[in-house]
């Protein structure tokens, strides 16, 4: 079971963005993920009438390393460690400092 899926919200542990949260956007594969606003550069792109495309310098998501990203925990404001447990039969993620399940919207909001 994946620890971080597309969707979840994150907290970047090291590198230049250090400390930014944002949303994964996509897996790109087993190992990296983007998420939104986070490791952006700078791209020089060439005009292509082809595809409309009017060329010059655009800003792209790159894809960063999952152990430098972990789970944002709503409840302690903190980034937090992902377990799995059994509940109804199914796997679910949870949190590890509190055991709240990933994902489960709050008590009485």
């Amino acid at each position: 079971m994946e620890n971080i899926r597309k969707g979840d919200e994150v907290i970047v542990l090291t590198g230049r963005d250090k400390k930014r949260r944002g949303v994964v956007l996509a897996r790109v594969d087993a190992n990296y993920v983007l998420v939104e606003g986070v490791n952006v550069v700078k791209k020089h792109t060439k005009p292509n009438p082809m595809s409309n495309n009017p060329g010059g310098i655009v800003d792209k998501t790159m894809p960063i390393h999952v152990s430098n990203v972990a789970l944002f925990n709503p409840a302690t404001g903190k980034a937090d460690r992902v377990g799995v447990k059994e509940v109804d039969g199914r796997n679910v993620r949870i949190y590890r400092s509190n055991g709240e399940v990933v994902g489960a919207k709050a008590k009485g909001a």
